[in-house]
């Protein structure tokens, strides 16, 4: 005769097994992916459970529905990176400039490089037009860096330290046209000068250089 089966007391009707947890964050970085690829607005639960190989059942327990899934991913993933460049800048505020745009150089390039989808998400869903994620940026994740940066350019013109030409706003532009941007488009410019090893680190150091020491073009 068959032995009766105990149920798992760990297990609820509706309740991932113990030690799925781990798929949550894997579900976060599979919603990420499709986004990328397609879009947020055209990125449905069931492409992420795709993606992320799990049912669109997991996804409903974990995050509700794809809303809840969004703005998990920018609670998760998003606002952290935003928050380690807020924090890293303003707590620079009695360095010089040249350290300032240095730090900031430099941890953009680390970001992409730890997290590879800042740059094609930034040009989707922030640049282009109705983009999901601009009004994010406006009014919760960039005001404050911005602003700091800004400030920071004006201050040091009215010193006499830098070049009273230069619109301290579009400096910021400036900074992400030299990074963010780049990498980006990596994939193009590595078929364009059939340089398969142009990576991040090579963004980095021309903008480092350009930062300190400009084209040197002749008068």
């Amino acid at each position: 005769m068959a032995r009766s089966r105990t149920p798992d007391p760990a297990r609820t009707p509706g309740r991932p097994p113990a030690g799925d947890t781990d798929r949550r964050g894997s579900a976060l970085d599979a919603a990420l992916a499709c986004y990328v690829r397609r879009g947020i607005a055209a990125t449905s639960l069931r492409d992420i459970a795709t993606e992320a190989g799990v049912t669109p059942a997991l996804l409903h327990y974990y995050f509700r529905d794809a809303a809840g899934l969004r703005d998990a991913v920018i609670a998760e993933r998003l606002m952290p990176v935003f928050d380690e460049v807020r924090e890293t800048l303003l707590g620079m505020a009695d360095a010089s400039l040249r350290t300032v745009l240095v730090a900031f150089v430099d941890l953009l390039c680390a970001l992409v490089a730890r997290h590879p989808w800042m740059p094609a998400l930034w040009i989707r869903e922030v640049v282009s037009e109705g983009g999901d994620l601009r009004d994010l940026l406006v009014t919760r994740l960039a005001p404050e860096i911005s602003a700091f940066m800004a400030a920071r350019f004006a201050q040091e013109q009215q010193a006499g330290r830098l070049n009273p030409a230069l619109d301290p706003r579009l400096l910021m532009v400036s900074l992400v046209g030299l990074t963010l941007f780049p990498a980006a488009g990596t994939p193009i410019w590595r078929q364009l000068f059939a340089s398969d090893d142009l990576g991040i680190d090579d963004i980095r150091l021309h903008a480092l250089a350009l930062l300190d020491r400009g084209l040197e073009l002749p008068a």
